[in-house]
């Protein structure tokens, strides 16, 4: 059985004038790739995977990552890898003036998702 290898990151992202999306780019239960494009404003609200870590790799960008309940925030830019491990509050607003890009890898597939209230 063959499965795609390679993947333009560019064609998967999804720009949308409301809320982020997010592009899957290819899921085994090992874990799901994520492909998010944030344009200025835009946020991804603070959650949890509560079974799991969620690893972004920045492409482009930059923006304020949230690290904490409280909504404590620390810059991230193209370049940074940023690891939330299970249970760690993790979110994004994109306070720059361009797009935010980043690949997303969830893993295990299974690591669930909580949004803070």
């Amino acid at each position: 059985m063959s499965q795609e290898r390679f993947f333009e990151y560019a064609r998967c992202m999804q720009p949308s004038d409301g809320e982020p999306i997010r592009s899957v780019v290819t899921e085994t239960a090992e874990c799901v790739v994520v492909a998010w494009h944030v344009k200025p404003g835009q946020t991804i609200a603070p959650h949890v995977h509560p079974f799991g870590q969620d690893t972004w790799t920045i492409l482009s960008g930059a923006g304020d990552y949230i690290v904490g309940r409280d909504g404590a925030k620390r810059p991230i830019k193209a370049g940074d890898i940023v690891v939330a491990r299970t249970n760690d509050v993790h979110g994004v607003f994109n306070s720059g003036h361009e797009p935010l890009n980043f690949i997303s890898v969830v893993a295990p597939a299974s690591a669930g998702y909580e949004l803070l209230s």
